[in-house]
C-alpha cells in the first residue's frame, strides 16, 4: 500500500501540483517570518550591546528624562544629577571614567529648509571631550567636537543627506526658534535610534545643559571601570555617592544591555506573531485546497480505490495509502517553502534596507533549529490533516463500486447533519457579534465573527445553489448554452463549489471588514475634526513632543491672528490622596473662539470665572459634579482649591478636567512646555496666514503649521497606510485562493473529459466549451466574493460599535466603489484562473475523451 501511496503521487504530479504550491506559499510565510525576526532581533541585540561595551554603571535622573518637552513635572521632583554628583562618581576607586549626558530632540534641516529624517529619531546631545578632546562615544570621521554654543557636530550620514560640509551653517531646532550653528565635525555613532534613520546634533555640554535641561544639570550619568574592578562593587559604591537613598536610577552596564534585549526580544515576538496571524490565514485557505484535491483525486480512484478493497485491503490501509499521500505532498511542499521563506526574508531585508530606507542594522542570516521545526512541521500537520477527511471517505468506498465509474453522491443524512453543525455555528456566530456589539467588546465580536464564519463554511454548500441560481437568467440570456451548463456544473457538486469559494471568501471577508471599519474611522474622525475645533490652524511639533513656552505669544503678535491659545497639560496631586489630575490649561478668554464647547450642566463661561471644565465621562469616573472643589497642590509645590463650573461633552479638544490658564499657568515650573497653539484667522484658513505662522516660529523644521485639511489628510494617509500594510499580508491568502480555483477548475475538466467529449460530438464548439468553463469559474468566484463581502459588512458592523467611545459619532460607512471593487475582482480572479483549464478543455479531442471511463 505505501508503494501504492508513492506510486499514486507521482502518477499525479500535475493534479497534485497546486496542492503543493498552497502548501508551498503558506509555509514560505511562516519560514520567512521566523527567519526574518529571528534576523532583526539578533542584529538589533547586537547594536545594543555595542551601545554598553564601555559602560560598568549607568545613573540616571529619573525627573529629567525628556525635561523640557514633558509637562514640567513637580517642584518636589527630588534630587537631581549635577556636577557635583559627577565628580563624586567620578572620583571613586573603581572608576576610569564618569561623563556626564544630556539628551533630547534636535531636527536639523536640508539646504532646502526640510526636516532630515522622520521627527522621532532626530536626537540632540552633548559631546564630552575626553584628555586627547574627542567622545569616544562619538568618534571623529572628520573636523572636531563642537566647543562653544555658535557650534555643532552631526553625524556623518545626516551631513551627507543635508549637503553639509565641515565648515557650513547648519539650521537646528529644538522646540523654539532655529538656531543657525557652524559645523566643526562629522561623527560616527552605534546610536540605533540614528542608525536606523534619525540624525544626530551634538552640542557642547553647556549648551546642551541649557536647550533640554539647566545648566549644570545631567540626564544621566555613565561610568567606566577599572580593569579588573567588580561591576556591582562599583554600582553599590556609585549608591553611596547620592544624596539620598533611591535618589536615582542605579543599574549595571550588563543589567541595562539585558534589559535592552529583553525588550528587543518582546518586540520582535510582537511583530512575529503579527505576521504569524496572516501566515495562519493563510494556511487556513489552503486546508480549503487540499481538502478538495484529495476529495476529488478519491473520487477519480474510486474504481481503483473499490478493487484494492476487492484484493483485500482494509479500510484502515486505505485510509493509511492517502494520507501517505499527504505526507509526501506536505514534507515536499515544506522543504520548499523553508527554502522559498529565507529566500523573502532575504529579499524583505534588502528591500527595506533598499527602496523604503528603513536602514535596520546588517547582520548575519539567522535560521534556527526551530524555524525548520515549526515550518516544515506546520506544512505536514496542516496537509495531512486536511487530508484526513477525503482518506475516511476512501476507506468507505464498498467493493461493488468497483462496477461503476460513477462518483457516489454523499448522503442526505450527512448533509443534513452538515447543515444543522452550520446553523447552529452561525447562530452562535451571530448571537457574539450582537453581544460584542452591545457590550463593546473586541474580543466578543472577534470570537463571534470566527465562528460565524465557521458556520457559514459549513452552510456553504446549502447556500451555494440558490445564489448562484441569482444569475442563472443573466447566464442564459447573454450566453446561451454555454450559461446554462456552467450554471448546471457550479451547483452540481455543491461540496467541491463551496470548498473552492470559501477559499476565496475567507480574503474577501477580511478585506472587506478592515476597509468599511477603516472608511468608518476616516468618516467620525473627519468629522470630529470639523466639528470640535472652530480654530483654522494646529501649531504643534512634528514628533509630539512639547512646544517651547515662547512660540505662543510670537504666534499671537502674527498679523492675521485674531485669536490663539496655548495648550499644555500640568499634573496637579490631590492634598487628600497623593493621586496625580493632569489639567489641560487654556486660555479663557478665547478657549471657546477655537474649540466647540458644549456645556452639559453649568456655567457657559466657567472657565471665564475662573473655574474648571469637566468632561461628563471624566465626571462620572470620579464623581464630580458642578459646584466640586479639589484640593489639590500645584507643580511648584503651592496649595490651592479648584472649582468644578461646568460639565461639558467631551471631544478631540476636550478632555478630562481644562483649567484657566491664569489660574493654573503661574503655578507651572519655568520652561513648561505647551502640547500646541491654536489659532483662529480674520479671513479663515489662508496660505499666506499658514506661511506667515511658519515664519513666526522661525521656519523650524520641526514645528508643523496643519489646517483642517491637513489634519483630514493625515488621519487619512495613517489609515491608508494601516489598510495597505493588511491587505499585502493578505495578499498571500488571496494568491492560494486563485491557486484553488486553477486546481479545482483543471480537476474538474479532467473527471469530466467524456462528458466535454459529448458536448462537442453534439455540436458545442471549442470556443463553447471555453466560454463554459469560464462561466463556471466565474460563478464560483463571484459566489465566494459576494459571500465574503456580505461577512465582511457584518462584521465591520459589529467592529465599528466597540469603536463608539473612542470615536464620538461613529457611524458604519460602507464605500460603494470598493465594495463593487472587491466583486469585480473576485470576477476576474475567477476568469484568470480558468484560462488554463478553459483552454484544455477546449483542446479535448473527441474520440479519446469519448473512449475513456
Amino acid at each position: 500500500m505505501y508503494r501504492t501511496a508513492l506510486r499514486n503521487v507521482l502518477a499525479h504530479k500535475g493534479r497534485l501540483l497546486m496542492t503543493a504550491l498552497a502548501v508551498l506559499l503558506g509555509t514560505a510565510f511562516v519560514a520567512g517570518t521566523l527567519v526574518f525576526t529571528d534576523t532583526l532581533g539578533n542584529a538589533l541585540r547586537s547594536q545594543s550591546a555595542k551601545s554598553y561595551t564601555d559602560i560598568a554603571v549607568t545613573v540616571s535622573d529619573r525627573s529629567a528624562v525628556g525635561k523640557g518637552y514633558d509637562h514640567g513635572g513637580t517642584a518636589d521632583d527630588g534630587p537631581v544629577l549635577t556636577d557635583a554628583i559627577l565628580k563624586s562618581i567620578a572620583a571613586l576607586p573603581g572608576a576610569a571614567d564618569a561623563r556626564g549626558v544630556v539628551s533630547g530632540f534636535a531636527g536639523i534641516a536640508d539646504r532646502k529648509g526640510a526636516l532630515i529624517g522622520d521627527g522621532f529619531s532626530t536626537t540632540g546631545t552633548n559631546y564630552v571631550p575626553g584628555a586627547d578632546g574627542t567622545d569616544r562615544r562619538y568618534p571623529l570621521v572628520d573636523g572636531r567636537g563642537p566647543r562653544s554654543s555658535g557650534e555643532i557636530a552631526l553625524d556623518a550620514r545626516t551631513a551627507e543627506k543635508g549637503g553639509y560640509k565641515v565648515g557650513d551653517t547648519v539650521r537646528v531646532a529644538v522646540n523654539g526658534p532655529v538656531m543657525e550653528l557652524k559645523l566643526t565635525g562629522t561623527v560616527r555613532t552605534n546610536d540605533p535610534r540614528v542608525v536606523s534613520g534619525g540624525s544626530l546634533a551634538a552640542f557642547d555640554t553647556a549648551t546642551a545643559q541649557q536647550l533640554y535641561l539647566s545648566p549644570g544639570r545631567y540626564a544621566e550619568v555613565d561610568v567606566q571601570g577599572k580593569p579588573g574592578a567588580d561591576d556591582t562593587a562599583l554600582l553599590a559604591a556609585v549608591k553611596k555617592t547620592f544624596p539620598e537613598p533611591d535618589a536615582f536610577d542605579a543599574r549595571t552596564g550588563r543589567a541595562l544591555a539585558a534589559e535592552q534585549d529583553r525588550m528587543i526580544q518582546e518586540g520582535t515576538k510582537w511583530l512575529s506573531t503579527a505576521l504569524l496571524g496572516f501566515a495562519g490565514i493563510a494556511l487556513f485557505v489552503g486546508v480549503f485546497i487540499i481538502a478538495n484535491t484529495f476529495t476529488m483525486l478519491v473520487a477519480q480512484r474510486t474504481r481503483e480505490l473499490a478493487l484494492l478493497r476487492a484484493v483485500g485491503a482494509s479500510r484502515k490501509q486505505i485510509t493509511r495509502s492517502v494520507l501517505v499521500e499527504a505526507l509526501l505532498v506536505g514534507l515536499t511542499a515544506s522543504l520548499g517553502g523553508l527554502l522559498a521563506g529565507i529566500g523573502i526574508a532575504t529579499g524583505l531585508r534588502a528591500l527595506l534596507n533598499g527602496p523604503l530606507e528603513a536602514n535596520l542594522p546588517d547582520g548575519p542570516l539567522v535560521i534556527g533549529p526551530s524555524t525548520v521545526i515549526w515550518s516544515v512541521g506546520v506544512g505536514v500537520a496542516v496537509t495531512v490533516l486536511a487530508a484526513w477527511l477525503p482518506a475516511r471517505r476512501a476507506s468507505r468506498i464498498a467493493p461493488v463500486a468497483a462496477m461503476s465509474s460513477v462518483e457516489q453522491p454523499a448522503t442526505q443524512k450527512s448533509l443534513l447533519i452538515r447543515n444543522v453543525i452550520g446553523l447552529l455555528f452561525s447562530a452562535a456566530g451571530a448571537a457574539g457579534l450582537l453581544a460584542g456589539a452591545a457590550g463593546k467588546e473586541v474580543k466578543l465580536v472577534g470570537l463571534g465573527a470566527g465562528t460565524l464564519l465557521i458556520g457559514v463554511f459549513v452552510l456553504t454548500p446549502l447556500l451555494s445553489r440558490p445564489l448562484i441560481a441569482l444569475f442563472a437568467p443573466l447566464l442564459r440570456r447573454l450566453f446561451g448554452t454555454p450559461g446554462r451548463l456552467a450554471r448546471e456544473n457550479a451547483v452540481r457538486n455543491p461540496r467541491r463549489t463551496a470548498a473552492t469559494a470559501s477559499a476565496l471568501t475567507i480574503g474577501v471577508t477580511l478585506i472587506t471588514a478592515l476597509t468599511v471599519v477603516g472608511a468608518s474611522v476616516n468618516k467620525a474622525v473627519d468629522r470630529a475634526t470639523a466639528s470640535d475645533r472652530k480654530a483654522d490652524y494646529t501649531v504643534a511639533m512634528a514628533n509630539f513632543s512639547m512646544l517651547s513656552p515662547e512660540v505662543a505669544p510670537q504666534i499671537a503678535k502674527t498679523p492675521g491672528v485674531t485669536a490663539t491659545t496655548g495648550i499644555r497639560t500640568l499634573p496637579v496631586k490631590a492634598v487628600a490622596d497623593g493621586d496625580t489630575s493632569w489639567l489641560r490649561s487654556v486660555d479663557a478668554a478665547s478657549f471657546d473662539q477655537l474649540v466647540t464647547v458644549k456645556v452639559q450642566e453649568g456655567a457657559a463661561d466657567a472657565l471665564k470665572q475662573g473655574k474648571l471644565l469637566a468632561t461628563t465621562g471624566y465626571a462620572e469616573r470620579n464623581h464630580l459634579k458642578v459646584g466640586s472643589t479639589l484640593d489639590v497642590t500645584y507643580p511648584d509645590g503651592t496649595r490651592g482649591t479648584l472649582t468644578v463650573g461646568a460639565l461639558v461633552e467631551q471631544n478631540t479638544e476636550l478632555s478630562g478636567l481644562t483649567a484657566p490658564d491664569s489660574v493654573v499657568g503661574p503655578h507651572a515650573l519655568p520652561g513648561t512646555g505647551l502640547d500646541k497653539v491654536l489659532v483662529k484667522g480674520a479671513n479663515g484658513e489662508d496660505p499666506k496666514l499658514k506661511q506667515a505662522l511658519r515664519d513666526a516660529t522661525g521656519g523650524n523644521p520641526l514645528i508643523a503649521v496643519k489646517g483642517e485639511k491637513d489634519i483630514k489628510a493625515e488621519n487619512r494617509q495613517l489609515v491608508t497606510a494601516v489598510l495597505n500594510m493588511m491587505y499585502g499580508l493578505l495578499g498571500m491568502s488571496v494568491v492560494i485562493a486563485v491557486l484553488g480555483v486553477v486546481n479545482t477548475m483543471a480537476m474538474s475538466v479532467f473527471e469530466r473529459r467524456r462528458e466535454i467529449g459529448m458536448l462537442r460530438a453534439i455540436g458545442l464548439d471549442r470556443r463553447g466549451i471555453g466560454r463554459m468553463v469560464r462561466l463556471e469559474s466565474l460563478l464560483i468566484a463571484l459566489f465566494g466574493g459576494l459571500v465574503g463581502v456580505l461577512l465582511g459588512i457584518v462584521t465591520a458592523w459589529a467592529g465599528t460599535r466597540t469603536l463608539a467611545d473612542a470615536f464620538k459619532d461613529m457611524t458604519m460607512v460602507v464605500p460603494p466603489v470598493q465594495i463593487a471593487g472587491f466583486l469585480v475582482a473576485a470576477a476576474l480572479i475567477g476568469l484568470l484562473a480558468a484560462v488554463w483549464p478553459a483552454r484544455r478543455a477546449a483542446r479535448t479531442d473527441i474520440l479519446d475523451a469519448i473512449k475513456s471511463s
